[in-house]
């Protein structure tokens, strides 16, 4: 029964790292990304690396978290951002940011909390919606270029194109 448990418990532990290991190439286009993130993401947003404080994309907003290393990353989990209660409990549930979660949160934060979380209290912060799901892609495969998670899926795309 120990053993049971202990197995079951490093299962759950271990799966968000495996994901992030294992996590497919974006569908969407990282240039058309990038030109949708100049455009909509910058005034509340900012793709900065935590290690050097280097602004790679956007100006230096605070309104929204810092988008680096986002792909796959614990929704409502970057230190030192005030996220909303919501978010928060959806990142407690093992949810992580990858190419589907993104894209249907960014299409419309408070209704795919709601539904996420079953709850119809469940209300995001960010008000801006991505019309277009085309876009939404792009911008995953964009921000998906920044970070270790990011890396790694610029290699896998370089792999399946040679």
């Amino acid at each position: 029964m120990k053993l049971t448990t202990l197995v079951m418990a490093l299962t759950t532990l271990a799966a968000p790292a495996f994901a992030e290991s294992h996590m497919a190439a974006p569908q969407g286009d990282a240039a058309a990304g990038e030109e949708q993130f100049n455009r909509q993401c910058v005034a509340c947003h900012v793709v900065q690396n935590t290690e050097t404080d280097e602004v790679l994309a956007g100006r230096n907003a605070k309104v929204g978290p810092n988008l680096y290393g986002v792909a796959g990353q614990t929704p409502g989990a970057h230190e030192g951002f005030n996220y909303g209660d919501a978010i928060v409990k959806y990142g407690e549930t093992g949810a992580i940011w990858d190419e589907a979660n993104f894209v249907g949160y960014v299409q419309d934060p408070t209704g795919f909390l709601r539904t996420a979380l079953d709850d119809k209290r469940a209300r995001g912060k960010m008000a801006y919606q991505v019309r277009d799901e085309a876009q939404a892609y792009d911008l995953y495969a964009f921000l998906a270029t920044f970070g270790t998670e990011g890396m790694a899926a610029e290699g896998d795309a370089a792999a399946a194109t040679n």
